[in-house]
């Protein structure tokens, strides 16, 4: 498997990963499709504002999996804390793309300066869950039937990883 940037000619292949996603996990909690515009319009917004995009190519060289992550919230107390997604397409699933794309983002959100990456995990997603506690995050919470999917209540399990061990933020 290949990890790179994204570029926009993988924008197709992102929206089939993100489309697939939506109508068969819970993971996306939306029943709207995106277009290759709204995918457009999220690469562009990501990558203007710092944030990574990256991909995971197969042997044959299509694009299986992406992974980026964004602000947790927009308000400034927030701003060393970052949010990140990772799908990868059914058959790519438990084949190690999903920790090449979260170990590359730990890192770069490490070297970027954040504090803190947070993961929202669905509830029943035990291998998201397994996945993030490989990486060292931690439970730190759940919030029981917080979304709607598939005509279900779903939970949300929040999963931390303090990226530093800064005592103190830094001063402005």
């Amino acid at each position: 498997m290949l990890l790179r940037h994204a570029v926009p000619e993988d924008l197709p292949g992102l929206l089939d990963i993100h489309n697939n996603a939506v109508k068969t996990l819970k993971a996306i909690w939306t029943d709207k499709l995106d277009t290759l515009e709204d995918r457009t319009t999220w690469f562009e917004e990501r990558t203007q504002a710092g944030y990574p995009v990256f991909v995971v190519e197969n042997e044959a060289g299509d694009v299986i999996g992406f992974g980026s992550f964004g602000p947790y919230r927009p308000k400034e107390g927030y701003r060393l804390t970052v949010e990140h997604s990772i799908y990868i397409l059914p058959q790519a699933r438990g084949k190690g793309a999903g920790g090449l794309l979260l170990e590359k983002l730990i890192e770069v959100a490490r070297g970027q300066g954040y504090h803190v990456m947070l993961a929202a995990v669905d509830g029943e997603n035990a291998g998201s869950i397994a996945l993030h506690l490989k990486f060292g995050f931690k439970s730190v919470g759940s919030i029981p039937q917080i979304g709607v999917k598939f005509g279900e209540w779903l939970d949300l399990v929040l999963m931390s990883l303090v990226l530093d061990d800064r005592v103190r933020p830094p001063q402005d």
